[in-house]
């Protein structure tokens, strides 16, 4: 008789909500929450590139669904958690992945709307999407984790994105203010602060940025950039019920970047 042992994944039997899964971190992490026994709906603003990735896990043997969603846009943030909950009848986990970015460059060539609009986008869809998730799984699962991306550059002087690096803070402390508020109920709240990951997002920096990449490789420990799926390798582990006793942290995914 041969004994056989099944390892079960990180988030089998776990509804997972995923912002920005069109391309980058959250693609990646749709495609690993998937592999990982979880029932993934993927939200973004652009419908072709959500729905080329949910036909990829499908192929795959994956559950996948997605929906159209505005981060900037209350209503729009409620009705993408409530088309979950319609489809799976729970929400357990949610990885808030969605962002913008402006033109790098020193504070005061940061235009009003450009400020605006990376407020709308990388702090405040954040504190929306985190609301509508908690309340979903409040009333379905009841307790659940969410997983918020942030960036390294969160955690320093962010000179050359200084817009973007003021709202990942933010973010980090809406983090720490959840984990504490939701805590006893059951509801873990951790973020994830990537270092340099080759993005479509960072791949635009690189461009109008000669020599950038090579800077911050310097910079880093490891010596290079993180695949997407390094940093989503993270958040899943957070979402997990293996990270049980974490809630709160902000993990740095970033080969060492900040010691």
């Amino acid at each position: 008789m041969t004994n056989s042992t099944t390892v079960s994944g990180l988030l089998d039997g776990k509804v997972a909500f995923i912002t920005g899964a069109g391309r980058g971190i959250g693609a990646a992490a749709a495609r690993l929450f998937a592999r990982e026994g979880a029932r993934v709906v993927l939200a973004a603003r652009t419908e072709t590139q959500l729905k080329t990735v949910a036909e990829e896990i499908r192929a795959s043997g994956g559950i996948a669904d997605h929906v159209v969603c505005d981060l900037g846009d209350a209503a729009s943030i409620r009705a993408a958690v409530d088309h979950t909950v319609d489809l799976h009848g729970r929400l357990d986990v949610a990885f808030n992945n969605g962002a913008t970015n402006v033109p790098p460059g020193p504070m005061d060539h940061v235009t009003e709307a450009d400020f605006d609009h990376i407020y709308e986008v990388n702090l405040k869809g954040p504190w929306l999407s985190m609301v509508a998730e908690i309340a979903a799984i409040r009333a379905t699962a009841g307790t659940g984790a969410i997983v918020n991306n942030t960036s390294v550059g969160s955690l320093m002087a962010n000179p050359e994105l200084p817009a973007y690096g003021a709202m990942k803070r933010g973010v980090n402390s809406l983090t720490a203010s959840a984990a504490v508020t939701y805590g006893p109920e059951g509801i873990r709240i951790n973020a994830v602060a990537p270092g340099t990951t080759m993005t479509e997002m960072f791949g635009d920096w690189v461009e109008s940025s000669p020599g950038i990449l090579e800077r911050l490789n310097a910079q880093t420990p490891l010596g290079r950039v993180a695949e997407p799926e390094e940093v989503a390798e993270a958040a899943a582990w957070l979402l997990s019920d293996r990270s049980s006793y974490v809630t709160g942290t902000v993990l740095r995914v970033d080969g060492g970047m900040v010691s």
